[in-house]
């Protein structure tokens, strides 16, 4: 397949505003970042909302109205929610931006999993944190899981099926596809799947080459053609692990919520920099980024 969906994962729920004066909060930023990496060539922007004020992820539904609203404003690109809010955040908060917005798209986590960000501020060696609630939110993870039980999931599709939303399967590890094919061949989540690769989050699957030979062959003997996946990777392994990816058959997402880096040393002005990085890498592999109406067809949505 020529086409590959390239993705922008705008601001997530990991990095914190102390991290890198680029990183977006306020719905403004968000959107903005958002429709600046859909200019560059990217298809899909995957939102998180923020606390305008302290920027701490938050499940506000006004936010994410509004970050909608401002980014159909000027582009159409397929609107990604997430469904992973922050870290802790209670089930039923993460949940609620689909009923609420009915999104073409949204994650769809399928398992639970250590998701360890307690390393950071020492590997940072910051001495003076912007917000008070930075420091506990990263430290708090080493006593944290992150809860996706097969009663919630099974809660998840349902929302998804009623709202007419496409899940965006994440997956942190290899027992997360079979997860997936329970949620499939009870009828809980239609064929064709899309499985979103997640690599190198501390308690997942480390970033590396034979892991993700091996998550896309496991993937494939679950689910054959009825499936497409696309790679994404923490840090300094988002570049190889996309150009990995696309050799290999992937889409890819990338964006500040999984670097802040361009390149060694140097942060990421906006998301739309990785985007036009990672299309340049495409392109050299004779791969063209696909538009978002090709996205949609792609991956089988709804009408739009």
């Amino acid at each position: 397949m020529a086409k590959r969906i390239v993705t922008a994962a705008v601001t997530g729920g990991i990095h914190t505003p102390t991290m890198s004066p680029h990183l977006p909060v306020t719905p403004e930023e968000i959107a903005n970042d958002a429709i600046a990496a859909c200019k560059a060539g990217a298809a899909v922007v995957h939102i998180h909302a923020r606390d305008p004020k302290t920027g701490k992820p938050c499940a506000d539904m006004d936010v994410y109205g509004e970050i909608f609203d401002r980014i159909r404003a000027v582009c159409d690109p397929v609107l990604c929610a997430t469904t992973g809010g922050g870290l802790g955040m209670p089930v039923a908060e993460r949940v609620k931006v689909v009923p609420t917005h009915k999104p073409e798209l949204a994650s769809f986590n399928a398992g639970s999993v250590n998701f360890g960000l307690f390393d950071i501020p020492d590997r940072m060696q910051v001495t003076e944190w912007k917000h008070d609630w930075e420091k506990p939110y990263l430290y708090g993870t080493k006593d944290l899981i992150y809860t996706n039980t097969f009663k919630s999931m099974e809660e998840f599709a349902q929302a998804f099926s009623e709202s007419g939303t496409k899940p965006e399967v994440e997956i942190f590890d290899s027992g997360m596809i079979n997860n997936l094919a329970y949620l499939v061949s009870n009828g809980l989540i239609q064929k064709p799947v899309y499985l979103q690769f997640v690599m190198g989050i501390l308690g997942g699957v480390p970033a590396g080459i034979e892991n993700l030979m091996f998550l896309a062959q496991t993937a494939e003997r679950a689910f054959g053609k009825d499936m497409q996946w696309s790679v994404c990777a923490a840090g300094r392994h988002q570049m190889p692990m996309c150009t990995a990816g696309l050799l290999m058959g992937s889409h890819v997402r990338v964006g500040l919520e999984d670097s802040l880096l361009l390149e060694r040393g140097v942060l990421a002005r906006s998301s739309a920099e990785q985007v036009e990085k990672v299309i340049r890498i495409m392109r050299e592999l004779n791969f063209e980024p696909a538009t978002p109406a090709e996205a949609r067809d792609i991956l089988a949505l709804p009408a739009h």
